[in-house]
């Protein structure tokens, strides 16, 4: 299948999964990861009308950024370094990786500082795996309450990435159980706590996220890959 074939494959299997469990068909939004991609394959899936894009890098993202036209958003999607917070200021539309108070901190000073507010997703360990980035899942509801100390950042929603060889059963407890700590952040009512998001799903397992309440997908080899 062509990159268009993928793509149109992609979002008509997001259209079911989002009808499948009672919401409107376009209720979840397709964030196109590039990091597998090369230069002319994104172009490519541009020019097919996807025009949300992430990197997992911050270099790799950077570069990327110059190839597109100005009406691309970004995402930045992997774990980000304190020292690499000047790069990343202003370029995204949101970072999905927010995962300790220290880092929180830093972005928000260095936003304020350029007098705007940069939207994060706090990033929520919910499949146990050791070796993944972000908060745990009991530590994930009092971390998001503090962000509002801090006037630089605005928190947008939740992030987390499925178990690895958990199957069906491993990533639908996962992605739940993310959608009910928003749950449970947005019934103590904080102000300036929008939590609209839920960042859940790549090429395995988006359709499960969707069936979750996912409201954005992270997908890239199943976009990219393609074969005769």
């Amino acid at each position: 299948m062509s990159i268009r074939e993928n793509l149109a494959n992609i979002r008509q299997r997001m259209r079911e999964a989002s009808l499948r469990s009672g919401r409107a068909s376009d209720s979840a939004r397709l964030i196109a990861v590039t990091k597998s991609a090369n230069p002319e394959q994104v172009l490519e899936l541009y020019e097919c009308g996807q025009r949300e894009f992430a990197e997992n890098r911050v270099q790799d993202a950077l570069r990327k950024i110059e190839l597109l036209p100005e009406d691309v958003v970004w995402h930045m999607v992997g774990h980000l370094q304190s020292n690499k917070v000047n790069k990343v200021l202003g370029r995204f539309e949101m970072i999905h990786s927010l995962d300790s108070l220290k880092l929180a901190g830093i972005l928000s000073q260095k936003s304020r500082d350029r007098e705007f507010r940069t939207s994060l997703l706090l990033e929520v360990n919910c499949s146990g795996d050791s070796d993944k980035s972000g908060v745990l899942p009991g530590d994930a509801e009092e971390f998001a309450l503090s962000l509002q100390d801090y006037p630089g950042i605005l928190l947008r929603g939740l992030m987390t990435i499925g178990p690895l060889g958990g199957g069906e059963r491993g990533a639908r407890e996962a992605f739940r159980l993310l959608r009910e700590i928003r749950d449970r952040i947005r019934a103590r009512n904080a102000p300036g706590l929008l939590l609209e998001e839920l960042s859940m799903g790549m090429s395995e397992d988006f359709e499960i996220a969707i069936e979750e309440g996912a409201s954005m997908v992270r997908v890239g080899r199943s976009l990219f890959e393609t074969r005769e």
